[in-house]
């Protein structure tokens, strides 16, 4: 039996303390991606979404243990999140004006043509509505600060608040690039207080600096 790797064990960028925000260089990554637009608790892009990204990741896992020797732990899920006015994610919440892309991380030994299989298998049966809106990706994020946060994601606002207003500045950086959502838990199935999300922003030294 070969050995299992579970990447949020394995990855420095899968590793996060509550109340602690803490500065980290993330390497490029690759990662199945589905773009969508609204809010997610009403949107059915959000949860075809869901169910689209699942069995290619299930059969890119399965084909690699199978033809390479190389069994991992699928990745959890992951989301892009932003909006053209900013305020509307991290203070007002208006979730209707929101764009999204939810990934899961594809490891670097799976290259395109194990991709373009393991679609090809997930539409052999029940096909997926967004299927064909996967794309392979990869997301080059770099300096980074992150934090764990346990709670609802509405919940969210004031560690966001603190890490944009606060730390962020305070540190001599400026944000770059999209906020990041990693859910260690499955939001579908573990109760609001008990979810433990990984919450994530690029950075860049503030002019001057």
């Amino acid at each position: 039996m070969t050995d299992k790797t579970d990447f949020k064990k394995t990855l420095d960028a899968y590793q996060a303390r509550r109340g602690r925000f803490r500065i980290l260089d993330v390497p490029a990554t690759r990662y199945l991606m589905v773009d969508g637009h609204g809010d997610p608790n009403a949107s059915p892009a959000f949860t075809g979404a869901i169910e689209a990204l699942y069995p290619v990741a299930y059969k890119l896992k399965f084909a690699s243990r199978r033809d390479l020797g190389r069994d991992y732990v699928v990745p959890p899920l992951e989301g892009l999140w932003w909006a053209e006015d900013m305020d509307s994610f991290t203070a007002r919440r208006d979730k209707a004006r929101w764009d999204w892309t939810l990934m899961i991380m594809v490891p670097d030994w799976i290259d395109p043509d194990m991709f373009t299989a393991a679609v090809g298998q997930a539409g052999a049966g029940n096909r997926p509505a967004r299927l064909d809106d996967i794309r392979l990706g990869t997301l080059s994020e770099g300096r980074c600060v992150q934090t764990l946060h346990v709670g609802s994601f509405d919940d969210e606002a004031e560690v966001l608040a603190r890490l944009h207003g606060e730390f962020v500045p305070g540190n001599g950086l400026r944000m770059v690039g999209r906020h990041h959502e990693i859910y260690l838990s499955d939001f579908r199935r573990v109760a609001p207080e008990r979810q433990r999300t990984i919450l994530r922003q690029p950075v860049a030294a503030a002019s001057g600096a």
